[in-house]
């Protein structure tokens, strides 16, 4: 069902309503829980084609095309773009990919920081054995 729906390597959204018509018209035993994991998978193909760009500022045009094009040369064209200012990354950015994540933002490099000193709180404490 699901490689019938995808049509020059992306979903025909055409093709994807019309297996779940026929899925629903036929009402064989277990056909929501095909139904279920149908919807999975599409969801995760996706996913598969969206790049999550998030920055602590918005991202100059100039740049943006370079990520795209660095992006287009791994993951292969077809990919949905979406530009996240996130202020909380302080600097740097945050990419994801499907499952992907590249995370070069200060925020997640503080953290790494943090862990390898061995500190868990979000204080900057040692946490207390409570002896």
């Amino acid at each position: 069902m699901f490689r019938f729906c995808i049509v020059d390597g992306t979903v025909d959204e055409g093709r994807a309503r019309r297996v779940i018509q026929v899925v629903l018209q036929s009402r064989h035993r277990g056909y929501l829980l095909v139904l279920g994991r149908f919807q999975r998978l599409l969801k995760n193909e996706y996913a598969r084609h969206k790049a999550e760009i998030e920055s602590a500022v918005p991202v100059p045009t100039d740049l943006r095309n370079l990520v795209q094009v660095g992006l287009t040369a791994v993951y292969g064209a077809g990919l949905n773009w979406l530009y996240i200012d996130n202020p909380a990354l302080i600097g740097g950015m945050r990419i994801k990919v499907g499952s992907d994540v590249y995370d070069n933002s200060v925020r997640a490099g503080l953290a790494a920081l943090a862990r390898s000193f061995g500190i868990t709180d979000t204080n900057g404490r040692q946490p207390t054995t409570g002896q």
